[in-house]
């Protein structure tokens, strides 16, 4: 793969040298304004996650867009800082920071906007407290909830209420409310289902907010709330914020999130047919990744893609389907960060043709 490749704008998609990262604009438009529309007269808004597209020309187009926060969530704080030093003005690092050296990048941020940082424990927030001070800054601090990943977060509201307690008195930090992360045990397109589910585990979120302010203690932010869950988070009292970020890009693991589009794609083109029934593509798993299984293959009945190889694809055809030398395929990922993380940059095209050429700036921003 060649990251220096940039093609210029007009380009015809059949011209561009493969494998190269695609952006159907078409795709990714619809995906922005499905969530503008929905929250942009609601009292919860978006605050997009760059995790997945690492890239501030769209997190920017989602801002512009209306619906959200104003802001982006980032996972790491080497993502919180290409954000913000790409004039997107508030950022929630949706990660525990403990690292001194990273808790000093941290708060060296919050001289350029808003920032916000998850935390868990009152040794975490002592620590934050005394780089903010000593840096002259202030941090915004959510307590973070697990609800269900097995990961970070306070076990119960006790627990909570008691670090929300700490970080209220300690110089240097802002309490401004809870946050949490989920998933769908049981992906379903049936909006009854992820109601009940989305609710189910959105309601201990609230029970949390609620046992914070019954202790004196205000919430401002509720941020919670995934792809699967935009348009049931949104509806939730007490819910301010969501954490969409799959939404944008999409990935097989979500096709059951119908209201989306497949944005990003890996375009490949055929090398090889070396038997009958049998294709060869030149884009791997260095070019898709495979964390989820392999990819689909985007708008060719018939076509599916049998293995990954590290810089290959092997291809299946039906008795009706025919590839030839030649042919570009368009590869859907089964989980879009790992494919992203892979590029330099996005080829956006519309109409046939390269319209913008986007850098992933916060592409391997691991710390």
């Amino acid at each position: 793969m060649d990251q220096s490749y940039r093609p210029p704008v007009g380009t015809p998609v059949e011209d561009l040298d493969t494998p190269c990262l695609v952006l159907d604009l078409d795709a990714l438009d619809h995906n922005i304004d499905v969530m503008a529309d929905y929250y942009r007269d609601r009292p919860s808004k978006l605050r997009g996650h760059s995790k997945n597209h690492k890239t501030p020309a769209i997190a920017t187009r989602q801002i512009r867009r209306g619906g959200t926060v104003g802001g982006v969530c980032a996972a790491k704080v080497s993502e919180a800082e290409v954000m913000v030093h790409s004039g997107i003005p508030s950022v929630l690092v949706t990660s525990e920071i403990v690292a001194p050296y990273k808790i000093e990048r941290l708060c060296a941020l919050a001289r350029e906007a808003e920032v916000i940082v998850a935390c868990e424990s009152e040794a975490n927030a002592s620590e934050l407290s005394r780089a903010a001070v000593s840096q002259g800054v202030e941090l915004g601090v959510l307590i973070e909830q697990e609800t269900g990943l097995l990961r970070c977060g306070v076990q119960d509201p006790g627990q909570g209420v008691t670090l929300a307690r700490t970080i209220g008195e300690l110089p240097g930090l802002a309490f401004r409310g809870i946050m949490s992360h989920q998933m769908m045990a049981q992906p379903s397109s049936d909006r009854e289902e992820r109601a009940i589910e989305g609710r189910r585990i959105i309601q201990g979120v609230v029970d949390f907010k609620d046992a914070l302010e019954s202790a004196g203690l205000p919430v401002e932010i509720v941020s919670t709330g995934e792809t699967w869950s935009y348009d049931i988070a949104g509806e939730i009292p007490g819910v301010t914020e969501i954490q969409g970020g799959t939404y944008l890009l999409m990935e097989t693991a979500y096709s059951y999130m119908e209201d989306f589009q497949f944005a990003g794609r890996v375009l490949s083109t055929i090398i090889s047919t070396p038997r009958q029934g049998v294709a060869v593509g030149d884009a791997g798993i260095r070019a898709v990744g495979a964390m989820k299984g392999v990819p689909a293959v985007a708008d060719r009945p018939g076509v599916v893609c049998e293995r990954l190889d590290l810089d290959h694809a092997v291809f299946r055809t039906g008795p009706e389907t025919s590839l030839r030398v030649g042919d570009q395929l368009s590869l859907i990922p089964g989980q879009q960060d790992a494919m992203v993380s892979r590029w330099d940059r996005f080829i956006g095209l519309r109409n046939g043709k390269v319209e913008e050429v986007w850098d992933i700036t916060a592409r391997g921003c691991h710390s």
